[in-house]
């Protein structure tokens, strides 16, 4: 049964058409007073709330029924109704406790997604691991089977999905297994890298543009949105985008249209969101240099992922997979001595997966049919004295000893540094700029 709170009575009739037809029971209240009474007698699967009432325009009103509500009703997810114009009231609703917000005039296919994605997440079917993909996903450490149980969970509904962790730790991996496993498999999953976006290039790119709409535009072009249409679009390193960028990304998300450069006929589009960045986004909600509402939008399931230096485990086996994967080409599977499996154990990988994986490559290359120390040793950052001290303090001690050797070796060449550590040219600044490396 979903509760409809409005006190507006052609919504409520016209909210209660939508959801019969989709198969739902619906019961109504025109006011906070009744909503309550009605919260009070009997449990319900869903409530959709208006945020705004005739007897209090600023929306307090609103937010004092959301909170009572979620006293009586703490599992009950709960959509807020609200105005584009009202955002920041969603926001703060959002801060209560409610799932979700849609804006005035709403989308009827996207409140529907949204009405069925909230009532799957919160009483969820068990899940066949059988039928799971984990789509070259390497390891066994109870804190990634943590978050494999979660995609596993969350794959077959439409939430929006934000990725944490690292560069390298394998987020476009999860990101791949989110749409393996979802509704959308056989439509497209479009890859997007925004930190490689210009701000002049972002709607281009993003919302494609007409024929002659701007010096050199000699064709239409689809943009990404268009073209990851019923299926799945992967937005990484969301925390580089611009602020700018940042309000035309939020409309498209929020009302599901978009305008291509010089046409201006709406265009609709059908996507689920993943979103990843190694960002902390809520400094930068503090800081505004990130959209609050914008970020509400994006993270309704938050994934963090590991760094590799915390799933030690995990390396024996990453190792052996990229050999197997390294020496297919030459027709052999090198052997892998006991003493090298244990120095690659102990190293603290800035890079994470992606770096231990450029060491493989590079060992299986240059190496015999058995790999020592030496062949992973071989141009990589190695525990000097510096990094042996470090190594006896913290992690991050160990990784600025890293960074501090890499750069030494190539002559300060943060190109060629970035490269051997398995990192971005960006990546390498930030860790640069957290130790006070020069």
């Amino acid at each position: 049964m979903i509760l409809i709170i409005d006190d507006d009575n052609s919504i409520r009739l016209s909210l209660g058409l939508l959801l019969k037809r989709a198969g739902h029971e619906v019961a109504y209240a025109s006011s906070p007073d009744e909503a309550l009474s009605k919260i009070r007698e009997r449990a319900f699967s869903l409530i959709l709330m208006d945020m705004n009432y005739t007897s209090s325009t600023s929306g307090q009103e609103g937010i004092e029924l959301l909170t009572k509500t979620k006293i009586f009703q703490p599992d009950t997810p709960v959509i807020l109704i609200t105005a584009w114009g009202s955002i920041d009231l969603a926001v703060e609703g959002m801060k209560a406790g409610a799932y979700d917000f849609i804006t005035k005039p709403w989308n009827n296919h996207v409140l529907l997604q949204r009405v069925e994605t909230a009532i799957s997440l919160n009483s969820p079917s068990a899940p066949d691991p059988e039928a799971f993909d984990r789509c070259g996903i390497i390891g066994n450490d109870p804190r990634l089977a943590d978050l494999l149980d979660t995609v596993r969970r969350i794959a077959p509904t439409d939430a929006p999905v934000l990725i944490l962790g690292e560069n390298g730790t394998g987020k476009e991996m999860i990101a791949n297994a989110i749409h393996a496993n979802s509704k959308r498999r056989r439509n497209p999953l479009v890859m997007v890298n925004l930190g490689g976006i210009s701000q002049s290039l972002f709607e281009s790119e993003m919302f494609g543009h007409a024929k002659g709409a701007f010096t050199g535009a000699v064709a239409d072009r689809k943009g990404r949105f268009e073209m990851a249409d019923k299926g799945t679009i992967f937005l990484d390193e969301i925390g580089d985008l611009d602020m700018s960028c940042q309000v035309k990304l939020l409309r498209v998300l929020q009302q599901h249209t978009f305008e291509p450069l010089g046409d201006s006929r709406p265009r609709k589009t059908d996507i689920r969101v993943v979103c990843a960045t190694n960002a902390d986004l809520t400094a930068m909600v503090a800081d505004r240099t990130f959209r609050e509402d914008l970020f509400y939008r994006i993270n309704l399931i938050t994934l963090r992922l590991p760094a590799l230096r915390e799933r030690p485990d995990d390396i024996p086996l990453l190792v052996r997979h990229f050999a197997e994967l390294a020496a297919k080409p030459l027709g052999r599977v090198p052997e892998i001595s006991a003493d090298a499996m244990e120095f690659l154990t102990r190293l603290p990988y800035p890079g994470n997966i992606r770096q231990l994986k450029n060491m493989v490559d590079r060992a299986v290359l240059i190496g015999g049919p058995r790999l020592e120390r030496k062949d992973f040793d071989s141009g990589q950052p190695t525990e000097s004295p510096s990094a042996a001290t470090a190594s006896a303090a913290t992690l991050d001690g160990m990784e600025k000893a890293a960074i501090a050797d890499a750069l030494e070796k190539q002559d300060g060449n943060y190109t060629k540094a970035a490269r051997m550590l398995g990192i971005t040219r960006q990546t390498l600044y930030r860790r640069m700029e957290k130790y006070g490396l020069k």
